[in-house]
């Protein structure tokens, strides 16, 4: 009996484990803009990838959208490799030709990409994407963008798979209430910067034990000086409103 018990046990175990094996391409460089000049570009990628644990065309589906979405493309247009390196070429082509005539100022850029796996939760993987960009002025832009895949089928899960019609309005509500009583308790001068009508479900969501994060972008919803806002509503709140 405890024999049974036991082997039903460690079932139950591997069958809650994410038993997909991952890799990360990295590729890092700095690229003077002339020999012995200071001004240079400095790039790098880290984008993590599922090489193993899935069924081939749940994987080439998975990794499709994390190439597309990371390097803002219509399709995957090729392994990963072949788009970061198309990527940078493309970027150093336009570093040098911008900055071939200027004189003086700053000519340094910045443009760093990185991708990982979050915590899995249920039968969803969750997939962070975080870009800086630099081209000189007061500031470079950091975006996050969430990406959240089937676990079987490797396929990109949207707010449409998740909620019934009808959804958008109430969820605005919680997601809005959820960031003026974080503004309020962290720095209310914040939510004076706030446009929460603009605030809406975007389509930028992880899924997670606690609940659904939103994410929005500088300038989505307010001034730079905001930075990225997050809102994360607990699933007791959502029930109504979740297929």
């Amino acid at each position: 009996m405890k024999r049974t018990l036991l082997f039903l046990s460690a079932l139950l175990l591997l069958a809650s484990c994410d038993l997909t094996r991952t890799e990360t391409y990295v590729d890092d460089l700095v690229v003077p803009l002339e020999e012995g000049s200071s001004d240079s570009l400095f790039f790098s990628v880290n984008l993590e990838y599922v090489v193993t644990g899935m069924k081939v065309e749940a994987r080439q589906a998975l990794n499709s959208t994390i190439i597309s979405q990371a390097f803002d493309l219509e399709d995957g247009g090729g392994s990963l490799e072949e788009v970061a390196i198309r990527y940078r070429e493309n970027l150093i082509d336009e570093y040098m030709n911008e900055n071939a005539v200027l004189e003086g100022g700053v000519r340094t850029w910045e443009d760093h990409l990185t991708g990982s796996f979050q915590a899995r939760y249920k039968g969803w993987k969750n997939y962070l994407v975080s870009y800086y960009s630099f081209r000189g002025g007061a500031h470079g832009i950091q975006t996050l963008s969430h990406i959240v895949f089937d676990a079987k089928t490797g396929l990109q899960v949207n707010e449409a798979d998740l909620f019934n019609p009808g959804y958008e309005a109430p969820v605005a509500q919680l997601i809005r209430a959820a960031i003026q009583a974080s503004m309020e308790k962290e720095d209310p001068e914040l939510l004076q910067l706030v446009n929460l009508e603009e605030v809406v479900p975007n389509g930028n969501f992880g899924l997670y034990e606690e609940g659904i994060e939103w994410l929005y972008q500088p300038y989505e919803v307010g001034p730079y000086a905001l930075g990225i806002v997050s809102a994360t509503i607990p699933w007791n709140q959502l029930t109504p409103y979740l297929k």
